[in-house]
């Protein structure tokens, strides 16, 4: 979840658009990735190629920070659209603008690139199941998420500039995401995760729901709260305070 430019509370449609397309070359993306390092270089299992999908999966994510500042907000992630919304107090327009347009086409993106990822090259598999209990994947994920948006949130508060932003976020994503990957798969996105598990028949099952919906969409407005909160200019704080 790359830093997306600061949102200015207003609803722009055209993003719907730009979340589906980014949608479907995100899955395509990662896929790609592990197809290259696992098949085309034969490293799979390796530390060497563990370090180099990591590398690549850093190139790709500033690809896609570029694609997002480009479009003026588009995302892959309905984690990045909601937190986006929610922390740029837009009011209940903004946020069922995204709730309702802007993640179904994250979802509906995924799906499509899942699809089309699949049909080029069907030795890509069926994407990162749960491997552990369920309150034990919803927990794991959850965090990740949390940690993943607190972040994040907090270096769009900051004045450091795209290259620094984006460094920084996907260097702590590939962290989480490397650390939580044997319980969940560390996706941290609804998106991507409902399209491979479309694609493996599993997506209406409580499981999925509570482990790569609920978890981590309680999480990301958990961690807005937190930035927000801790983040709370000064002024505001000390007038607060003289209120109470």
């Amino acid at each position: 979840m790359a830093p997306a430019p600061a949102s200015s509370g207003r609803i722009r449609p055209w993003l719907v658009v730009g979340d589906l397309v980014l949608a479907a070359l995100w899955v395509c993306a990662g896929a790609l990735v592990k197809l290259f390092v696992y098949s085309v270089l034969g490293l799979g299992g390796t530390p060497e190629g563990e370090a180099a999908k990591v590398s690549l999966s850093v190139v790709y994510m500033f690809l896609f920070a570029g694609l997002e500042s480009l479009t003026g907000g588009a995302s892959y992630n309905p984690l990045t659209a909601l937190s986006g919304a929610v922390a740029s107090h837009g009011g209940p327009a903004l946020y069922l603008f995204t709730v309702f347009l802007r993640v179904p086409a994250q979802v509906i993106g995924a799906v499509l690139g899942v699809k089309l990822i699949r049909t080029a090259f069907p030795q890509v598999g069926k994407g990162a199941a749960l491997s552990v209990g369920v309150h034990h994947g919803a927990l794991a994920e959850g965090l990740a998420t949390l940690l993943v948006v607190m972040v994040s949130v907090t270096l769009k508060k900051k004045e450091k500039g795209f290259f620094m932003k984006t460094w920084i976020g996907s260097i702590w994503k590939m962290t989480i995401h490397i650390l939580s990957s044997d319980s969940t798969g560390g996706i941290m996105n609804p998106a991507s995760a409902f399209a491979w598990a479309y694609a493996r028949g599993d997506h209406a099952t409580f499981d999925h729901l509570l482990v790569y919906w609920l978890a981590p969409l309680q999480a990301t407005l958990l961690g807005v709260w937190v930035v927000t909160f801790l983040t709370k200019p000064k002024k505001v704080v000390d007038e607060n305070k003289k209120k109470e």
